[in-house]
């Protein structure tokens, strides 16, 4: 719970479970800095909820995907959303 309570690290996660996807995918479509993006990465990777994975081509490529661990998270993060369409009210 410490490591999914730390900012960001639900999102990143959530933005994962629609597939694997390069760091600047995930970057471009949360509002958190490269920096705290790279570091929570790390985390989730010690954590053996995200896998990193790279690609031998010029440049080089990097994907970062969920393992089966950070899968299993998917009916937490569905109830969620779940909750918040009914319950949290967008600004408009």
């Amino acid at each position: 719970m410490q490591l999914l309570g730390k900012r960001w690290t639900g999102l990143i996660i959530y933005q994962l479970l629609s597939g694997p996807q390069r760091f600047s995918e995930i970057d471009a479509a949360l509002p958190v800095s490269g920096r705290l993006l790279s570091e929570r990465l790390k985390e989730l990777e010690v954590e053996e909820i995200v896998t990193r994975e790279i690609y031998p081509e010029v440049p080089v490529r990097v994907e970062y995907s969920l393992t089966e661990k950070g899968r299993q998270l998917e009916p937490i993060f569905t109830e969620l959303q779940k909750w918040s369409d009914q319950w949290v009210e967008t600004s408009k």
